[in-house]
């Protein structure tokens, strides 16, 4: 949960600054008013971003697990 937050913070500011409009919500599949390509590069730098931040969180509670226990989580 905290990472989809934390990522979904990150995609609002990103959008922000990178939109051509400067909106501050980013368009959606079904909003008339926004380009095909608008919506396919909304959409995949969202997606890109959440794994990316998914990838960190998991990747730093697995270490922290390490340190813990001595042992990697799932070996």
């Amino acid at each position: 949960m905290v990472s989809g937050a934390l990522a979904g913070v990150i995609f609002k500011h990103l959008w922000k600054r990178a939109s051509p409009t400067h909106r501050d919500d980013s368009p959606k599949a079904l909003e008339s008013e926004f380009g095909l390509g608008e919506v396919l590069i909304a959409a995949a730098l969202q997606g890109a971003l959440f794994a990316l931040v998914k990838a960190l969180v998991d990747r730093g509670g697995a270490r922290a697990f390490e340190r813990a226990t001595g042992e990697w989580p799932g070996d």
